[in-house]
């Protein structure tokens, strides 16, 4: 479904490094700040997290992806970028191209209409 431009695949390398390095060191990965400057009038509350800057989110062709860590679940989040809605499919899609080696067993899905939500043990990742 996917063919990554080289700076495509680079976030993904370095979203996912980050990911790895703060669950191995026992770091809480946050949402980042909220920037009002960068709301969309009429959105609600999932489809522009992770529009700002961070360390843990990215682009991936007309997808934003945001990873999070919630108590000992990693969520991972997947908007589309002009904030039409999308799939169950497309955000699985997102989903296994960042994550690759982890069963789609190990992963619970959360449907929406306007982003999709991915939950996994923080372990699961670090051992793939």
């Amino acid at each position: 479904m996917f063919e990554l431009t080289p700076d495509e695949s680079q976030r993904i390398q370095s979203v996912m490094d980050n990911v790895r390095t703060a669950t191995l060191d026992g770091a809480t990965i946050k949402l980042p700040p909220y920037d009002p400057d960068r709301s969309v009038p009429g959105d609600f509350a999932g489809q522009t997290i992770g529009i700002e800057p961070n360390p843990f989110g990215g682009t991936l062709g007309a997808y934003r992806y945001q990873f999070e860590g919630e108590e000992d679940l990693l969520h991972l989040i997947v908007t589309r970028l002009d904030f039409a809605p999308l799939t169950p499919e497309e955000g699985q899609a997102v989903c296994g191209m960042l994550m690759p080696e982890v069963s789609t067993a190990l992963i619970w899905f959360k449907p929406g209409q306007r982003s999709q939500h991915f939950y996994l043990g923080h372990d699961e990742l670090v051992r793939s």
